[in-house]
C-alpha cells in the first residue's frame, strides 16, 4: 500500500472518530485528507470500503504485533495468552475501533455486518488454536466451545465492570479473571465428554485459506516485490499501486475478485515496458493457480 493512501485511511480514521462514520460524507473525506474525488475513488470503491480499509490496516498491525508477543516463548504459555489479549484489547481501544463497530452495528449495513461477522470468527479461530497449543490436542472436541465461552465471559466482564458498575478494575485484572474461569471450565467439560459445536465447524469455515500457504505467500510476496524493483520509471506509480492491490486481494480478502484480479492484471500487461516480462507472468500464472485451485474446492 502506497503512503498516500495509508496517510488518507489514517486520516479518515481519525474523521469518522470526530465526526462519525454516518454523519460523514465522501465530500468531507475529501476535504479533510486533501485528495481528488478521482483519487478517492481510484484507493476505494465506497466509504464502506474505505472504513474495511481502516479496520484491515489496524487489523494486520495488531496481529503482526500479537505474534511478535509469541517469539521465543513457550506457545503452550497461558501468560503469553493474556499479555495477547491484553495487548488486543489496548489496541482496540487507543484506536477507538469499538465506537466504529457501533456505529456499523447500528447501521445494519449488509456489507459492513458482514465483514464484522467474518472478523468474529476470525477471533474465535484465533482463540481457538491458541487453546489447543495451551490445553492440548486431546482437549480440541471441547476448545471451539471454550473459544466462545472466552469471549463472552471476557466481552461481558469487561462491559459489566467498566460500564454498568465503573469498576476501577484495570484491564489486566479482567482479563486474567477470565482466563482463570475459562482454565477451569476447559477441564470440567472434557472430563464430563459435553461438547455442543464441533472443532470442525470452525474448521470448514477456514478451508478456503488452506491453498494461501507459506508456499503460495512466498511465491507471491517474492514475486510482486521484484517486479516493484524492476519498475523503470518512478512516474509509474500506478504499476505499484496495482500490484499492491493484487496482493492485498489475493492474500487478505476472504472472496478475491476474480474480475477485478484480471482487470489489474490486464492493465499491468498493457506497461510491461515498465516492468519485468518474465516476473509478470509468474504472477499471471500464480493467479491462475490460485483461481484454478479455489474452483476445484467448490466443485
Amino acid at each position: 500500500m502506497n503512503d498516500r493512501k495509508q496517510l488518507v485511511i489514517k486520516k479518515a480514521h481519525q474523521l469518522f472518530l470526530d465526526k462519525g462514520y454516518q454523519a460523514t460524507s465522501i465530500q468531507d473525506i475529501l476535504e479533510y485528507t486533501g485528495i481528488s474525488k478521482g483519487t478517492f475513488y481510484n484507493y476505494f470503491s465506497s466509504k464502506n470500503e474505505l472504513l474495511i480499509s481502516i479496520f484491515k490496516t489496524l487489523h494486520k498491525k495488531m496481529e503482526y504485533e500479537r505474534n511478535q508477543l509469541l517469539i521465543g516463548k513457550d506457545p503452550s504459555s497461558i501468560e503469553v495468552f493474556t499479555m495477547q489479549v491484553e495487548f488486543q484489547m489496548n489496541m482496540n481501544r487507543s484506536n477507538n475501533l469499538v465506537t466504529l463497530f457501533e456505529e456499523v452495528l447500528v447501521s445494519h449495513d449488509p456489507e459492513l455486518m458482514q465483514f464484522i461477522k467474518e472478523g468474529q470468527l476470525r477471533m474465535v479461530h484465533w482463540i481457538f488454536q491458541r487453546f489447543i497449543e495451551i490445553f492440548g490436542e486431546e482437549k480440541k472436541p471441547y476448545l471451539l466451545d471454550c473459544a466462545v465461552m472466552f469471549l463472552g465471559i471476557l466481552h461481558h466482564n469487561v462491559k459489566f465492570s467498566t460500564k454498568f458498575f465503573e469498576e476501577p478494575s484495570s484491564i489486566n485484572h479482567v482479563i486474567r479473571y477470565s482466563v482463570d474461569r475459562i482454565s477451569k471450565v476447559v477441564k470440567e467439560v472434557s472430563s464430563a465428554g459435553e461438547q455442543l459445536l464441533k472443532p470442525e465447524l470452525i474448521d470448514n469455515r477456514f478451508n478456503h485459506l488452506k491453498h494461501r500457504d507459506q508456499g503460495f505467500k512466498h511465491n507471491l510476496c517474492k514475486t510482486i516485490f521484484t517486479l516493484k524493483k524492476s519498475i523503470r520509471q518512478q512516474e509509474q506509480s500506478h504499476c505499484i499501486e496495482l500490484l499492491d492491490f493484487i496482493q492485498e486481494e489475493l492474500l487478505h480478502s476472504k472472496k478475491p475478485r476474480k474480475f477485478l484480479i484480471d482487470s489489474a492484471l490486464q492493465t499491468l500487461r498493457n506497461c510491461l515496458a515498465f516492468l519485468d516480462e518474465k516476473e509478470f507472468e509468474t504472477l499471471d500464472q500464480l493467479a491462475a493457480a490460485f483461481f484454478n485451485q479455489t474452483e476445484e474446492e467448490l466443485v
